[in-house]
């Protein structure tokens, strides 16, 4: 099933050519319907937090020049980063260096804490596509990774959660302009899911609807003003986004 989430605020899921309107993510159908081609999508979660894992393929970490971590390495993005496919983003004002990375999203489906690796998945809603925009150049100057991770627009996620799927081995691949730039499989992550998510809940409280990004694959770049990306992810589908113009600078940026 997917499960969508209008730009209106409405929630809904895909019946064929169809969106049928429910009462929230989980909800009963409200016998309302729409043409899935007349809709304009939102973001398919309303997340209190969005929770990041750093090298979680080794192929990744090598071309990052860093080693793997022994265990998984964590961050966030704020929930203002978030946008839907379909949306430009601009280019923000602060870097010179925007870098694209595919990821799969796990969306959770209700309140996690302490849970062990073998129900994981049992508090899982389902699965979509993000692209973890990054400023790379400031992400390696700045005390923390605020604006080179949280900045508006640098979390898009969509089209739609999928919630009958099996993430242990997924293909995901990353297009900029047509051309391929990521290809892997969810199964060469280092840590599954299920291992994610009982970590990450093991000191952190997860809210329904939180997301979990579980990494990137290899072959991460750097983004022009004008570039279309697409994420596409085995039974899930493709979140696309336009890169647009450079932001200007605000004229009362403080500087140190």
């Amino acid at each position: 099933m997917k499960i969508v989430r209008l730009g209106t605020g409405s929630w809904g899921v895909v019946d064929g050519p169809r969106v049928r309107i429910t009462r929230g993510p989980q909800g009963a159908r409200t016998g309302r319907s729409l043409p899935l081609s007349a809709v304009q999508l939102g973001v398919p979660a309303k997340p209190t937090k969005v929770v990041c894992v750093g090298r979680n393929y080794r192929a990744h970490a090598q071309e990052m020049g860093q080693a793997v971590p022994p265990e998984p390495g964590l961050f966030l993005k704020a929930p203002n980063a978030l946008v839907s496919s379909g949306s430009t983003v601009p280019y923000p004002w602060f870097t010179q260096s925007l870098h694209f990375e595919g990821e799969l999203a796990v969306v959770v489906g209700r309140r996690m804490r302490n849970v062990p690796e073998s129900k994981a998945l049992d508090y899982v809603l389902g699965y979509t596509c993000a692209l973890d925009l990054t400023a790379r150049d400031v992400q390696k100057t700045d005390l923390q990774w605020i604006r080179a991770k949280s900045a508006d627009g640098l979390c898009p996620l969509g089209p739609w959660v999928e919630t009958d799927l099996d993430p242990r081995d997924l293909r995901l691949r990353t297009f900029v302009n047509g051309q391929v730039r990521q290809d892997a499989r969810t199964s060469a992550m280092v840590f599954s899911v299920p291992q994610l998510l009982s970590y990450i809940s093991g000191f952190m409280t997860l809210e329904r609807g939180d997301v979990v990004l579980t990494g990137t694959p290899e072959g991460v770049g750097e983004l022009q003003p004008g570039d279309e990306v697409a994420v596409e992810i085995e039974g899930i589908g493709t979140l696309a986004v336009r890169i647009g113009p450079r932001e200007e600078e605000p004229p009362s940026f403080p500087r140190g």
